[in-house]
Formats: C-alpha cells, sequence, structure tokens
C-alpha cells in the first residue's frame, strides 16, 4: 500500500473527510523538522557532555540523549504506519524498542564503568539504520534487526571473555594466521558481487563478508606483535604478514576493505614506533599501488570514470553516483520527508549508499549529524585508547577506531563524489548482517578493554596506597621508637 492509497484508506476509516489528505501530508511535513531538531540537539550533546566535571550533569545528559532517541524512533515508526497502515510496522517498531531498551539497560550493567556516550550512539546508529532499511525493505529490516540482536546479546559476554583471558597479546601468529585463511577461503567457495569476490553463501539465505571479521583479527595481530617489539628486522616481518593480508583482498577485487586494512596498519606502525618515515614510506607505496590498480582492473577504471564526470555517463558506469548527487540535491538542506522520496533509485541504497537516501528523505542537515554522530565515536574511541596503560590494548583500541572511521570516509566520501566509491557500508547503519556484526563486535572489545583498564588501574591505585600507608605506619612506629630513646637519655642526664 502506497502513501495515496492509505490516505485513501483514512478516508474510508473516518469518513469521506477531504482533510485527511491534507491532515496526512502536514504530519509528514511537521515531523522531518521535528525529527530534523531533536536529532541536532542530540548530536549537540554528543560533543558538549565532557565540559565542566559535574557527574549529575553528565547522567542527565545521557538520559536525554536516550529519551530523545527513543521520540526520535516513535516519530519515524508512526509515519511509516501513516503511509502504509500494516500492521507489521508496528509489530517491528514494538520489537525494535525491546531490542533498544535491552541494549540501553543490560550494557551499562554488564560494562561497569563504561561509556555511555559511545552506548547511546551505538542504539542510534542502528536505531536510524533500521528505520530508513524499514522504509526500503521491510524484509531486509527483520533481517537486520535479527543480526543486531544476536550479536548485541553475545555482546554481552566479551568483557567477561577479555577479563578471563587477558594475555591475547600473546596469541600474534594465530590472529594472523586465522585472517589469512578466512581471507583465502573465498577463492574456494565464494561468489562474486559488484565486480568482487568477497563473498561466501551459506545455504543460499545468508551472505557473510570474511573480511568484516578479518579487519578485527588483523588489527589483534598487528597490535600483539608491534607491542612488543619495533625492531626493523621484526617490522619486515610484520610488514610482509600485513601486505599479505592487503594483497589477497586486492586479488578477490575487494579494494575498499584493502584500503582500510592498509591505512589501519600505517597507523598502528606509526603509533607504535613514532617513526615519520614509515608513515610517508607507506603512503608512497599505497599511491603506487593505487595507480598500478587502476591499470589492472577495469571495475576500478569504471568507477574512476564514475567519479570524475559522472554526467557523461549516466547511463553506464556514472548512474550510481549520479543518482546518489541526485538524491542529496532532491532532499536539500531538511529532505522532502520520510516516504515521500524516491531513494528506491539509488542502487544499493540500503547499504552502499544509504547515506544519500538519508540525505533525501531526512535532509542534507540530518544525514551531517549522522556522520557528527560516527566522528563522535571516533573521538571517543581515541580518547579511550590513550587512557590505557597496557601497550596492547592501546594500540587495539587505536587500530580499532581508524578502521571505524576511515570506513566513514570511504562510504561518505564515495556517496558525495568526493573520493571514488569503494563499496564499503555506513557503520551501524547500513544493511548488512557481516558489517552489524562486526561494527558491534568492535564497540563492545573497545568498551571491554576500557573497563578492564579502568578495573586494573583501580587495583594498581589501591595497592599502591596500601603500600605509602603500611610505609607511613612503619615510619611512625619507628620515629615513635626514636622519641621514647630520646626521652629515656634525657631522664638519665
Amino acid at each position: 500500500m502506497n502513501k495515496q492509497d492509505a490516505a485513501e484508506k483514512l478516508q474510508q476509516i473516518f469518513g469521506n473527510i477531504h482533510a485527511i489528505p491534507v491532515l496526512h501530508s502536514i504530519v509528514v511535513e511537521l515531523s522531518k523538522y521535528i525529527i530534523i531538531f531533536l536529532f541536532a540537539v542530540y548530536t549537540w550533546h554528543c560533543f558538549t557532555v565532557f565540559i565542566g566535571r559535574d557527574k549529575e550533569r553528565k547522567e542527565r545528559v545521557y538520559r536525554h540523549q536516550s529519551e530523545l532517541m527513543f521520540t526520535i524512533h516513535f516519530i519515524c515508526s508512526f509515519v511509516l504506519f501513516l503511509n502504509s497502515l500494516h500492521i507489521q510496522i508496528v509489530l517491528l517498531y514494538i520489537l525494535q524498542v525491546l531490542l533498544l531498551v535491552f541494549i540501553s539497560r543490560s550494557y551499562p550493567f554488564v560494562y561497569e564503568g563504561m561509556s555511555k556516550v559511545v552506548l547511546n550512539n551505538m542504539c542510534m546508529l542502528l536505531m536510524i539504520g533500521m528505520i530508513m532499511i524499514e522504509r526500503l525493505d521491510t524484509q531486509s529490516a527483520i533481517r537486520q534487526m535479527i543480526f543486531a540482536a544476536v550479536i548485541c546479546v553475545l555482546g554481552l559476554f566479551i568483557p567477561y571473555i577479555i577479563e578471563k583471558f587477558s594475555y591475547f597479546d600473546i596469541f600474534g601468529w594465530l590472529y594472523a594466521i586465522a585472517g589469512l585463511v578466512m581471507l583465502a577461503l573465498v577463492f574456494v567457495i565464494g561468489e562474486e558481487r559488484y565486480g568482487a569476490r568477497n563473498w561466501i553463501s551459506l545455504g543460499g539465505h545468508i551472505a557473510l563478508q570474511p573480511s568484516e571479521f578479518v579487519k578485527i583479527l588483523y588489527v589483534f595481530f598487528a597490535a600483539a606483535f608491534l607491542a612488543k617489539t619495533t625492531r626493523f628486522r621484526n617490522l619486515v616481518l610484520i610488514t610482509a604478514v600485513a601486505a599479505a593480508h592487503v594483497l589477497i583482498l586486492v586479488v578477490e577485487k575487494d579494494l575498499g576493505a584493502a584500503l582500510i586494512f592498509f591505512i589501519t596498519y600505517l597507523v598502528i606502525l606509526y603509533a607504535s614506533t613514532e617513526n615519520p618515515g614509515y608513515l610517508i614510506a607507506g603512503l608512497l607505496c599505497g599511491s603506487g599501488a593505487a595507480v598500478a590498480a587502476y591499470h589492472l582492473f577495469t571495475h576500478v577504471q569504471n568507477r574512476v570514470i564514475a567519479w570524475r564526470d559522472p554526467w557523461s555517463t549516466i547511463d553506464k558506469q556514472g548512474y550510481q553516483v549520479a543518482q546518489s548527487l541526485f538524491a542529496f540535491g532532491t532532499g536539500g538542506w531538511f529532505g522532502m520527508g520520510l516516504g515521500e522520496g524516491m531513494p528506491e533509485r539509488i542502487p544499493v541504497a540500503s547499504s552502499d549508499f544509504i547515506i544519500s537516501a538519508i540525505g533525501e528523505e531526512f535532509g542534507v542537515f540530518f544525514a551531517i549529524c549522522v556522520i557528527l554522530v560516527e566522528i563522535s565515536c571516533f573521538v571517543m574511541f581515541v580518547n579511550i585508547a590513550l587512557k590505557m596503560t597496557r601497550r596492547f590494548y592501546k594500540l587495539t583500541a587505536l587500530g580499532l577506531a581508524v578502521e571505524f572511521i576511515f570506513q566513514v570516509f570511504l562510504t561518505v566520501g564515495g556517496a558525495v563524489k568526493f573520493i571514488p566509491s569503494t563499496g564499503v557500508t555506513l557503520p551501524l547503519v547500513s544493511y548488512g548482517g557481516s558489517s552489524v556484526i562486526s561494527t558491534v563486535v568492535l564497540f563492545s572489545i573497545i568498551q571491554g578493554m576500557y573497563v578492564l583498564n579502568r578495573e586494573e588501574a583501580g587495583e594498581n591505585a589501591e595497592k599502591i596506597q596500601r603500600t605509602r600507608g603500611q610505609r607511613d605506619n612503619r615510619e611512625t612506629r619507628e620515629n615513635g621508637g626514636q622519641g621514647e630513646k630520646t626521652r629515656r637519655r634525657e631522664k638519665r642526664r
């Protein structure tokens, strides 16, 4: 049922009132401005919550963010229902609320002392993604919600695993071998989609991208080795293994993932060695590899052609980028309204180009706020990394943060024609089971390490305090004994 049919059905229910279609349009039109305003307030809180040291104020801000999220979710679901009058929309809304409430309540209990801004942002991005995917395809929204629910439940065990198996830094070779095997598995049982052979189909109903899971193992591998040694001879071996990951992805034509792996390793290498020479050499090698990829792969040439001039090839290579730009132009600053645009004209709108669909229906201003929330997550990840005391944890958190934000850059940059399209998803927002699972795991690992780091720091502080107390007591007894001896000598005199 489309919007026109829904309006006619409302007329039948409430009588032949000609004002019904007008009221329907007014509700949809007003809702977009309310949604934009509420989301702008939420985004503002993401960057101002840490001003000052008033803990009560911060807790109020966290609660306010949660209230804003549920309000936006209700308004969006209400508009979707008005546009279709499907009972399925109501059921999905109830299930999504239950999922968000479960995450909001259970994670602070398990991840004691966690970053609540990161938790709120994770829930908000998941919610926006589910609403937009539901607008495009209800069945995809159901699958996305199932994937999100399963991984969020499993994510509750990550702090326990990190605490019980705290020596993750001794399995560097295991991470490397497991990652290489998972990537190479695509050559045996993989299938090609959108010009890249990077998918594994399970029973024809579920398809997974191994690179989404390997990118976490990849960071663990790099952090485990670089946390122990930065000797040149060892760096050559570590770099060779990292390059093997990237080369497999290049052969699979999954150049977006290859670029993420490459940049992530460069950042971890520079952070561990503090040698700008490695960074410059890596960027030069990467530039040469990009030129080689352009000459070797036809689909890379097509994406560069579409990036340079999508209008001259709008019927061929430039169609996807052109439709993305049309979506932003049509939506303008405040959007067409949820359900009022035509985002289905954008190829793969629910995954690679979901930011374009958001820009058309919610507006460019709302899309910018989505990007700022993603940036807020990155800032918090880096802040958490800086607070880590163990070198392995510090490099791991930094590497995962770089993977996260660079993926955001590639997705948004490709959609707005800032860079050639790379075919990667917008974390937590785009449709894709592999993407949402790996991203929630990424969030959970950083939060789990942060919690464990705080516990270890607290234990160390208690030990230091006890040691100081014992030393002070000993000195007091010694000083007291010396004072007694002095008094005895004075009496004898």
